[in-house]
């Protein structure tokens, strides 16, 4: 997935109430219970049904690496559905989002103003339109991309020009060379 989508992502998973399955065969068997069978679990996870089986009957307990971490992400993505909205819609209504972020961040603005990219660590929280807007995105799929720009808005208008009240000429706020981002609920 995306930088900014996992970190979506797991600022919902802490809202969850119960831990996820943990061991191979419990996350298994809550995916064949999710999916309704062996057989989809198997085209999704892209191992053979028999594979499935023998996880479920905890024949096999250690799956190699790259299959545990898709198995793993699987179960996240459907554990607590209900958990996951509410967090969800609580943070785009009332709540906001947390964003920490250490990254390259510059402006475009009129000529003589200080508009140099550089590397600054920030801690905002982002009033909740942005927070519904980037989980609005996240939900219709957009790319990590896309999920850049809105950030980079929001950055402009909580942290640049603090909720209208300075640096009202700024055009564009560039959001780069993330080495560290993570949200909160």
């Amino acid at each position: 997935m995306s930088l900014i989508g996992d970190g979506l992502n797991k600022a919902v998973q802490k809202a969850f109430t119960r831990p996820a399955p943990k061991s191979a065969g419990a996350q298994m068997r809550y995916l064949v219970k999710q999916l309704g069978g062996t057989k989809p679990v198997a085209q999704m996870l892209r191992v053979s049904q028999r594979t499935v089986e023998r996880y479920v009957k905890d024949q096999i307990r250690k799956p190699r690496p790259d299959l545990a971490a898709r198995i793993d992400r699987e179960v996240k993505q459907r554990w607590q559905p209900q958990i996951r909205a509410k967090a969800k819609q609580k943070a785009a209504s009332t709540g906001g989002i947390i964003i920490d972020t250490r990254a390259r961040l510059g402006y475009t603005a009129p000529i003589g103003s200080t508009d140099q990219d550089r590397i600054r660590h920030l801690t905002i929280a982002l009033p909740p339109v942005h927070a519904a807007r980037l989980f609005d995105a996240q939900e219709q799929g957009a790319s990590d991309a896309r999920l850049q720009e809105i950030a980079a808005e929001a950055l402009k208008e909580v942290y640049f020009q603090d909720g209208g009240r300075r640096a009202g000429s700024l055009d564009e706020v560039r959001f780069t060379d993330i080495e560290h981002l993570e949200f909160d609920l």
